[in-house]
């Protein structure tokens, strides 16, 4: 079956997924016109599709075509995907088809302008083993003497089909409280979520979804988007007086302008798009193996369970404390060391010494050696922290070149956690930065980098520079080019995102890294709510979960150390206590639970995610992969005489069997789909558990079961 097929007499074309079409028309003033996204359609179906006509009667509304990259001119008053000036003051564009090509999965749709030398593609991408619809533009100066000025380009507009209700959901937050989701009804209006930051950032995710209201976990239509993009970004979602709910996206934040000189092109980062008919879990699941398919590089890989040494040591690194720390680490099953801040330079607090990539000689006399062979004498893997991108102006790296970082002329430089960020988009400082990593990981065969960054753009600007706005986007694209560097040239290494938390997660970082550290809160309380929104893009074995200390060091709540591992076994767990506080049973339990992790891995990692609700605040996750299912249950608070009824799963087969691996018994899918799994919970708060269960036989007719 091709995936993207081409009626040449309507002018029409139309791409299929596996469960899913989308259509698209050339209109007679040849702008690329929306014409379906939902359930499969043959192509001599989707030709009997009108485009959609407008209600209203006056001449006060919109075209009642929605174009595929909304323009300026003519009768259009939503909020455009393209603004451009020409040298000569004009504005907006008038279309001219320049023909299309058919590459297997891509579509590529060729438009000029009539009049300027501007030359627009409009990529689409399908593959035959998703619904996922990947979108980009390409734009282009093909004229010889003036320059083009971009006031936008996003990447792809979309549309929902008409429904009498629309309901919108997103994800907000703020550093420790990240991946929130809110679910609210689209308004009447345009409606903004953006990030004016440089990065992705804790407030806001480049993830939408938009359903008729009544869509819920496993049943309802849900159209949603998702934007490769790790700097700052914008989705404008616009819901207009007769009826039409559109919305548009790309990288750059409102007010940004950059020029395309003669012979330069553009190309905006993937706007993907996803239809699923059974709710906001099945589009997850879908997403998630798009994630595992199409954008990550190791997706086969198992994610190892890791010690990282921050809530411990804090700045206070050495050698013999990390060496200790190893050896604990290790005796628990641990199978990758992390050393975190405080290793290099003049680093004794985050005032100083950032930017200066070189072991502290009194902290590690020998250098990084000795724990290096250390690490992986007691059996695990060398990681370490970095934050490459950032610099403290008590370095010598800035003394010696004030000049490499983002700032304004006549503006003071702003320092937030004591930090400036270096200017990537320089050569000379790119460079750079890319050699010390280089050597340091080739130096110590470094096999995991904890990636950080901590603090948002400020004075983005870079004096002497005749396009200092263009930046916003070159500063990202070079972050992802030394990515890309270093993994090429050192195949072995692994690298965790991270952002103060969770203020860098999208599907463009996700393309160059293996894991993302969601949130610096580790509370599992909190988690539990940060975690299930994460979950509505992200797959489980992105996502990195620490087991810390009790009393938690940011929300002093007090936890049982099994809730803490069971929040944390949702995606991949690491450790991150004090573990020389630790007692004796501590460390026993805490070995025996990594061990019941490693046998639950594949299903978590490698398996398909179902999101569960019961009683009060009883939630939980279900794994499925082949025959085996994972549970996991976490119930923080519950009212005295109140114990929650059983948890209904939702992965089950109602006319299989199914063991419980640990204590035998047996229960019919039919039960626990419509009663429940009854979960053996302790008692008081913050009560969890783990469940295995193996589907063994179908059920017979009138078989009963033990």
């Amino acid at each position: 079956m091709h995936s993207v097929l081409f009626h040449p007499d309507h002018r029409l074309w139309l791409l299929r997924g596996p469960t899913s079409a989308y259509a698209i028309r050339l209109a007679e003033d040849d702008g690329v016109r929306h014409v379906h996204w939902g359930a499969v359609l043959t192509l001599d179906q989707a030709v009997t599709l009108a485009e959609r006509v407008s209600p209203a009667a006056s001449s006060f509304e919109a075209v009642a075509g929605v174009d595929e990259l909304a323009v300026e001119g003519g009768a259009r008053f939503g909020p455009p995907s393209l603004l451009v000036r020409f040298a000569d003051g004009t504005r907006g564009v008038q279309w001219r088809y320049d023909g299309h090509d058919i590459d297997g999965g891509h579509l590529r749709i060729h438009l000029r302008d009539r009049h300027y030398p501007l030359h627009v593609t409009l990529n689409y991408r399908v593959r035959g083993d998703s619904d996922v619809i990947e979108r980009w533009t390409n734009v282009e100066n093909r004229g010889d003497q003036a320059p083009v000025t971009v006031l936008r380009c996003d990447s792809a507009a979309w549309a929902a089909p008409h429904r009498t209700h629309y309901r919108m959901s997103h994800l907000v937050g703020g550093w420790n409280s990240e991946f929130q989701v809110r679910r609210t009804d689209v308004p009447v209006a345009e409606t903004v979520l953006t990030s004016r930051r440089g990065m992705t950032s804790h407030h806001a995710n480049p993830w939408l979804a938009v359903d008729d209201g009544t869509a819920g976990e496993d049943h309802g239509e849900v159209w949603s988007t998702a934007l490769a993009w790790s700097g700052s970004w914008r989705i404008t979602l616009h819901r207009d007086p007769v009826g039409r709910t559109t919305w548009t996206g790309g990288f750059g934040h409102e007010g940004l302008t950059w020029s395309l000189a003669p012979g330069e092109a553009l190309e905006t980062p993937v706007f993907a798009g996803l239809y699923t008919p059974d709710g906001f879990g099945a589009a997850s699941r879908a997403w998630h193996g798009h994630v595992r398919g199409h954008v990550l590089s190791h997706p086969d890989e198992t994610r190892p369970v890791l010690y990282n040494s921050w809530e411990a040591t804090g700045f206070d690194v050495d050698e013999a404390g990390q060496m200790a720390l190893a050896a604990r680490a290790a005796s628990l099953g641990v199978e990758l060391f992390v050393m975190d801040d405080g290793w290099f330079g003049a680093r004794s607090s985050e005032r100083a010494g950032l930017g200066d990539w070189e072991p502290n000689p009194a902290r590690f006399p020998s250098g990084l050696a000795p724990l290096a062979a250390e690490v992986r004498r007691l059996g695990m893997r060398f990681g370490i922290w970095v934050e490459p991108e950032m610099v403290n102006p008590d370095s010598d790296l800035y003394r010696a070149h004030p000049d490499w970082v983002l700032h304004m002329a006549n503006r003071d430089r702003t320092e937030m956690r004591h930090q400036l960020v270096l200017n990537l988009a320089r050569q000379d400082t790119a460079e750079w930065t890319h050699a010390w990593l280089d050597r340091l990981v080739a130096e110590h065969d470094v096999d995991f980098l904890k990636w950080d960054a901590n603090r948002p753009f400020t004075e983005a600007g870079w004096p002497g520079n005749g396009d200092p706005e263009r930046l916003w986007i070159d500063q990202t694209r070079a972050v992802y080019r030394i990515m890309d560097r270093l993994r090429a040239d050192h195949p072995g290494l692994r690298i965790e995102a991270c952002s103060g938390g969770g203020g860098r997660a999208d599907l463009g970082i996700l393309a160059r890294t293996d894991q993302v550290w969601v949130s610096d809160n580790t509370d599992p309380v909190d988690r539990i709510g940060i975690q299930h929104g994460f979950s509505q893009l992200y797959p489980a074995q992105v996502m990195s979960a620490w087991v810390t200390d009790s009393p938690n060091p940011a929300t002093a709540r007090r936890t049982p150390l099994r809730f803490r591992f069971h929040v944390a076994m949702a995606g991949v767990p690491g450790i991150g206590g004090d573990l020389t506080t630790w007692t004796e049973e501590e460390l026993k339990e805490s070995a025996e639970l990594v061990a019941a992790y490693k046998r639950v891995r594949p299903v978590v990692q490698h398996g398909t995610q179902h999101r569960l609700a019961g009683d009060g605040t009883l939630t939980g996750v279900e794994y499925v992969r082949d025959d085996d299912h994972v549970v996991l249950a976490w119930c923080p608070t519950r009212a005295f005489g109140h114990a929650p009824a059983p948890l209904r799963l939702a992965a089950v087969r109602p006319e299989a069997v199914y063991r419980d691996l640990d204590t035998g018994a047996t229960y019919p899918g039919a039960v626990l789909l419509q009663s429940g799994l009854p979960l053996c919970l302790p008692r008081g708060d913050h009560a969890s558990t783990l469940v295995r269960l193996r589907r063994v036989h179908q059920a017979g007719a009138g078989e009963l079961i033990p």
